[in-house]
């Protein structure tokens, strides 16, 4: 299908300030989250959205996902308004966008069983109850996990293996595009790297459509080919990830730049991202 799988065309998101009753009365100033967003994602697009807290990155994942509807301008799945979709709440269209959550803890139920879980995942796709219980090993296993994990509770997991059964449940879906939302911030080095390859791979493999959300710039240039960099609900700089990283143009990509404590290059040697390949195989 030709055209950008995902395009938000002059998008702005504003939540109202105050008290009720300044609300009431019309008092209340305005919060901009997201202030005149145009973008195109191309199908397979591996993107890396960056910016300070509160630049918006985590407003757009929401909007994209249809978890909140922007207050100007419109959203397009494959060209279809993403209003005239979210009107059928249980249409195919919410199968097709999926996310992951920075807060692996709070982001699945800490009553149910993975395989309860990921059961329950499937059943909203429509797998038959009979081949449900394969289904989830197999879900499993193409995060890297074993089978032994599915009767577990998540407080029996590590944050990476939690992070893992939450992309797990995401992919149980077959989506077309993946948003994932800091999805390494709260792990350790050498565990980020584990999930950063499992990311990449799946990309590969699955030929997801990737939104990857963070403020780690060597991060998103080990795993992304595009960049998008956002500060007060603008995008400011967008390009191929290595050119805007090495030359950037806009004197907020160069002041995020110049923060990184040893440079880009020099804050996760890439040993270390690629030794952690065969961890997630």
């Amino acid at each position: 299908m030709s055209g950008p799988i995902l395009a938000l065309r002059g998008v702005t998101k504003a939540y109202a300030q105050g008290s009720l009753l300044d609300r009431l009365v019309g008092g209340a100033s305005r919060f901009v989250a997201l202030d005149d967003v145009t973008l195109e994602i191309a199908r397979g697009d591996v993107i890396g959205i960056v910016g300070e807290s509160g630049s918006g990155k985590s407003t757009l994942a929401s909007l994209a996902v249809g978890l909140t509807r922007p207050t100007a301008g419109e959203i397009l799945l494959d060209g279809e308004p993403l209003a005239a979709l979210m009107r059928d709440h249980a249409g195919s269209w919410r199968r097709r966008i999926q996310m992951v959550f920075q807060d692996s803890s709070s982001a699945l139920n800490p009553r149910k069983t993975i395989a309860r879980c990921l059961a329950q995942t499937l059943a909203l796709r429509g797998v038959p109850r009979a081949t449900q219980e394969d289904d989830t090993i197999a879900l499993l296993a193409l995060v890297g996990l074993g089978a032994e994990t599915a009767p577990r509770l998540p407080h029996e997991l590590s944050g990476g293996q939690r992070q893992r059964v939450g992309l797990a449940r995401a992919l149980a879906m077959k989506p077309d595009i993946l948003i994932a939302d800091e999805p390494v911030s709260s792990l350790d080095v050498s565990l980020q790297a584990q999930v950063i390859n499992l990311l990449s791979r799946l990309t590969r493999e699955l030929g997801l459509t990737l939104l990857f959300i963070s403020h780690d710039l060597a991060v998103v240039r080990t795993l992304c080919s595009r960049i998008i960099v956002m500060r007060k609900g603008r995008i400011v700089e967008e390009g191929p990830c290595l050119d805007v990283l090495a030359r950037p143009t806009h004197p907020y990509t160069q002041l995020l730049i110049s923060s990184v404590p040893k440079g880009i290059v020099g804050r996760r040697a890439p040993a270390a991202v690629a030794s952690a390949t065969s961890s997630v195989g």
